[in-house]
This record gives C-alpha cells, sequence and structure tokens, in this order.
C-alpha cells in the first residue's frame, strides 16, 4: 500500500470527485487522474483508480438501472472495446514522459470544451449523424479510457444530440462505462498493472469511494452545480498545465 501523506491528500478529493461523477455529476470525475498524477504516475494512477471505478459503478448501475438507451449502448460499446484492445497493444510501446503528456493535454482540452459548453457551445455529432461516426466515437472513448480513464468527451459528442431525458443520459452513460471498465480488466492484467501494492491502496480508498457515489446520486436530484462545475473544470486546466510542464522538463 502506498504510504506517502501527498498521495493521500490528492487521492482523497480525486476519488470523490469520481464518486461524484458516478452520482450523475457527468464529467467531474476526469480530474481524478490528473491529480493523482502529479503524486505518481500515470501509469500507476490509471491501476489504482480502475478497481475503484468498478466498485463505484455498481452504485451508479443501480441507482439508475431502469433508465438507459439501448440503441446507444448497442453500437457504442462493441466499438468502445475495439478502442481499449488499441490502446492495450500501444501501452507497451508508449513512454511514461508520452503518457504524462497524453494525460495533461486531454485535461486541458476536456476542461476548455466543457467550459464552452456550458456558455453555450458545443462539438458534438449532428443527431442525424450516421452510425459509423458513433462507431468511431465508441472506438475513441474506449482508447482514451484505456490509457487515462477518460473516456467521456467521446461517448459525450455522440450521446449528447440525442436529447435523452437526464435520467435515460445519466443511466446510459453510468451503464456503458460500467462495461467499458470490466473490459479494461484484462488488459491491466496483462500489462501487470494489479500489484499487490496498487490493490491494497484501492482498497483503502474504496470506502471514500462508495460514500462519495452515494452522496453523488443524491445531491444530483437536489443541487444545481454550475459553479461547482466550473470550479473543477478550471482546477482541471491547472492540473493538466502542471502535467504538461512536467512531461516537459522530463
Amino acid at each position: 500500500m502506498l504510504t506517502d501523506p501527498l498521495f493521500y491528500v490528492l487521492a482523497v478529493p480525486a476519488v470523490t470527485m469520481m464518486g461524484l461523477a458516478k452520482g450523475g455529476f457527468a464529467g467531474v470525475g476526469a480530474v481524478a487522474m490528473p491529480l493523482l498524477a502529479l503524486a505518481i504516475s500515470p501509469v500507476q494512477a490509471a491501476a489504482i483508480l480502475l478497481p475503484i471505478l468498478i466498485v463505484q459503478d455498481v452504485v451508479g448501475v443501480w441507482a439508475f438501472r431502469k433508465t438507459w438507451d439501448r440503441g446507444v449502448l448497442a453500437l457504442m460499446l462493441p466499438s468502445a472495446a475495439a478502442g481499449i484492445f488499441l490502446g492495450y497493444l500501444l501501452a507497451a510501446q508508449v513512454s511514461a514522459v508520452a503518457v504524462l503528456a497524453t494525460l495533461g493535454a486531454i485535461s486541458i482540452l476536456f476542461a476548455a470544451q466543457r467550459l464552452w459548453s456550458q456558455r453555450g457551445g458545443r462539438v458534438a455529432a449532428p443527431s442525424n449523424a450516421p452510425w459509423p461516426v458513433g462507431a468511431l466515437l465508441g472506438v475513441a472513448s474506449g482508447f482514451t479510457s484505456q490509457i487515462a480513464h477518460a473516456g467521456q468527451p467521446p461517448f459525450q459528442m455522440w450521446v449528447l444530440p440525442k436529447n435523452l431525458s437526464p435520467a435515460s443520459l445519466v443511466g446510459t452513460t453510468a451503464i456503458f462505462f460500467a462495461v467499458v471498465n470490466w473490459v479494461k480488466v484484462p488488459a491491466y492484467v496483462a500489462l501487470g498493472q494489479f500489484t499487490r501494492e496498487n490493490l491494497a491502496t484501492s482498497a483503502v480508498l474504496a470506502p471514500v469511494a462508495i460514500a462519495s457515489t452515494f452522496a453523488g446520486v443524491w445531491l444530483v436530484r437536489r443541487v444545481k452545480a454550475e459553479r461547482f462545475y466550473t470550479i473543477i473544470y478550471v482546477l482541471m486546466i491547472l492540473v493538466g498545465a502542471q502535467l504538461l510542464w512536467e512531461a516537459w522538463g522530463s
């Protein structure tokens, strides 16, 4: 188990943000990976977070199990699996510095896109886009999820124009990423990332993960979170810039 106090100073809020995201505050969990990468390698951070994500998925799927879109999942889950396999194939060929830089760039682009979307802008596939566009975005979602648990932006580019009800959107998102996270497990095992130290650290953080997911389910039905989102996305840009700086200096 990791014992560095700095790691836990960053890990507790990171896991809390993941829990709130699983509970319905879509997008805020993307700050978890870049936060942890400030204390440990992105590869180790991803390995620690995956079991936590799987635990949180149980709560999120159960809470929204009755509201999901069959068509979205039928198209995007198989293509996401292809993206995960592609990420696995490339993992052994990519240096730690490249992963750090990629994570920093993804963090900045994701947060900037979300802030722009809050102000009325949107980068999304048209609602009548042909299914190959959705399949391609599914591959992109699986790939970015495999390397950095950051599959939300491509997924949302396809799903948001569908104008699903809020409950259906949250439920579809919960089920999609629950399946994606289980599909990633064999790749992480094959890459030797589930070490005893990483799994023990995941177990220590699991209670925070479960409590924050229930809190997210409760809060998302009661709280208007626009200002909260803005703070999180600005934080993501700052953390992403720091990761890029570290990669540049490595």
